[in-house]
């Protein structure tokens, strides 16, 4: 038996749309229209509930202004508070790539809105004579101006989400930096030995860097207060009223708890997309950190028998289907491939947004759909980051002091005793016998066996390592 479905028409014509839908006739066409990613808007929660807060905000500022009667704006803000808590999310079924710059998804969001509110009011969906998805839910606004303030909502959201599990990464290197502030490693430069460092030391490095990371993460979200919302189509108002974006902002902070305030200028913020280009660039430099620190990871844990084996990382899963006993670092493989995505993701922002012309960027759609996705896998991935590898982290003590012990390297320690010109014929002598550079200082008589023993012994290297340090590692 065929489904129900009720008539609908817009300026193109008429069209069937299923009864049971909440949805109208715009969002069938996009539907038609755009198939592109094989999934929905519905993927994307936070930009649902998003652009219903703009909704809720701009019904009740049209309520205050006497541009919609009490009854239909409290129809339409309880419909709005409903797909804020998640109500109704299988009805937006547009694909999150779409031409129109946002249009199909915010006819969708227009449509399921007013069929609910109809549904409140005691009418049948589709009765669009008692309430008109454009003719009242959408009055004084345009897709130009509410998508792009959605858009920066819902990022505002994910930003501080990613910021969390930065933190949580940041607690895991730091327990990780205190357990192991004495744990001696010779430093690299270039892939080749350099001087000693502690391995708290250097998981403390990470924790710096990462906590920058969350500062400029922190600061990207400030730049997304700003709000075109009462510009209308290309940022003049028309059709608006002059009171709107300062009423429908100030609901907007209500609603969201954000600190939204009107575009200082609404035209050159219509058509700008710079603020995602600077959110997008924070997340590039996000990827980057993770991805630099994942390789370091892998190198440091590689062999473990015929590679540098300085640190384990925790055994996940089976690494091979053929040699057993085989474990890779997968974790830390995951989020390198995820850093990429993030990359590459970065310069499809740069390209959407240097691609608008004039009034108006069409390409916000790829803009949010990418930078949604770019957030939400490195909040994953950071995550597992932390639970799944660094917390397991185990450093190999001995086989690293023997690596100082043993290192061509050693030789920049004793240069201050031996001076540059006699360490490098002691280093060069070392490397082609593969004799440790104190036991050929000492066989010159460069050096006594037992002031070799104070620079090479634990207490020694640590000081190496760490000759401002007060002994507490950085955290």
């Amino acid at each position: 038996m065929a489904a129900k479905t009720r008539l609908e028409r817009d300026s193109l014509g008429a069209v069937d749309v299923p009864e049971a839908a909440y949805y109208g006739v715009h969002t069938a066409r996009a539907v038609a229209n755009f198939s592109v990613t094989g999934t929905t808007i519905s993927q994307f929660p936070d930009l649902i509930s998003a652009l219903a807060a703009v909704k809720e905000a701009a019904a009740l500022a049209n309520r205050d202004l006497g541009r919609l009667d009490d009854k239909r704006a409290e129809a339409i803000a309880a419909a709005c508070r409903e797909v804020r808590d998640g109500r109704l999310l299988d009805q937006f079924v547009v694909d999150p790539i779409q031409g129109g710059a946002g249009t199909s998804t915010h006819m969708n969001v227009n449509e399921v809105i007013a069929n609910r509110a109809l549904e409140l009011l005691g009418f049948e969906r589709g009765d669009y004579a008692e309430l008109d998805p454009l003719g009242h839910v959408n009055i004084g606004q345009s897709t130009n101006d509410v998508y792009p303030t959605a858009i920066k909502i819902c990022l505002i959201g994910r930003l501080r989400t990613l910021i969390a599990a930065l933190e949580r990464l940041v607690s895991a290197f730091s327990r990780l930096a205190a357990e192991c502030q004495d744990v001696v490693k010779m430093g690299r430069t270039q892939l080749q030995d350099a001087v000693p460092v502690t391995l708290g030391q250097e998981f403390a490095a990470y924790v710096t860097l990462l906590r920058e990371d969350c500062e400029r993460l922190g600061k990207a979200t400030g730049l997304l207060l700003e709000s075109n919302l009462g510009g209308t189509a290309i940022g003049t108002g028309m059709h608006g009223h002059p009171d709107y974006p300062r009423l429908a902002c100030a609901y907007l902070r209500e609603i969201t708890g954000e600190a939204i305030v009107p575009a200082a200028d609404p035209i050159a913020s219509t058509q700008d997309c710079g603020v995602f280009v600077e959110v997008s660039g924070v997340l590039k430099r996000a990827a980057v950190t993770l991805s630099k620190t994942c390789n370091d990871l892998r190198l440091m844990s590689s062999g473990p028998s015929t590679g540098l084996g300085e640190i384990n990382l925790p055994p996940v899963q089976a690494g091979s289907s053929i040699m057993p006993g085989k474990v890779n670092p997968v974790i830390p493989e995951m989020v390198n491939q995820v850093a990429f995505e993030v990359m590459g993701g970065d310069v499809t922002v740069a390209l959407a947004a240097e691609g608008g012309q004039l009034q108006l960027n069409p390409f916000e759609p790829i803009i949010v759909y990418t930078l949604i996705r770019a957030s939400a896998h490195l909040d994953r991935a950071v995550r597992a980051l932390a639970d799944r590898c660094v917390r397991g982290i185990t450093p190999n003590t001995e086989r690293l002091e023997r690596g100082v012990r043993d290192s061509v390297g050693m030789a920049t320690a004793l240069s201050p005793e031996l001076g540059y010109a006699t360490s490098a014929e002691v280093a060069k002598e070392a490397l082609a016998s593969g004799v440790p550079v104190w036991e050929i200082a000492v066989g010159r008589g460069l050096l006594s066996t037992e002031r070799a023993g104070e620079l090479l012994s634990h207490a020694g290297l640590v000081r190496l390592a760490r000759p401002s340090s007060s002994g507490s590692s950085r955290d």
